[in-house]
């Protein structure tokens, strides 16, 4: 997917394009995340939609649940669903950042290159 250290810089335009696709693919991720949160809280908590929404909105942004638990089940699943937030929460941020981290790297690389091959 990204070019190897050998390689040339990518244009400027296809590196945007590739920000771009990594952000639609971080976005997609959450969408799925929070449709699984909501769909969650619907049906363990007997929640409406609405609030559903909210309380998977927050734990997925770390912010906590809005609704206090009322069922066992439903205990358990915002305990689940807390832990699989974080991880999608870092998913998220290696997805988004990695294409320009990966362009500072390998500017950084190729910059070290050069000067290595003038001494």
């Amino acid at each position: 997917m990204f070019e190897h250290y050998r390689e040339p810089l990518i244009p400027r335009q296809h590196f945007v394009l590739r920000l771009f696709r990594h952000l639609i693919i971080a976005l997609v991720l959450v969408l799925v995340a929070l449709a699984l949160g909501a769909f969650g809280y619907h049906y363990t908590e007997n929640l409406p939609w609405i609030d559903s929404v909210l309380n998977a909105s927050m734990i997925l942004t770390g912010m906590g649940p809005v609704n206090a638990m009322q069922t066992n089940l439903g205990k358990l699943f915002a305990t689940f669903y807390a832990l699989f937030s974080g991880v999608v929460f870092l998913t998220f941020a290696a997805v988004l950042f990695a294409p320009a981290l990966h362009r500072f790297l390998h500017k950084f690389h190729l910059e070290f290159e050069e000067t290595d091959t003038k001494d």
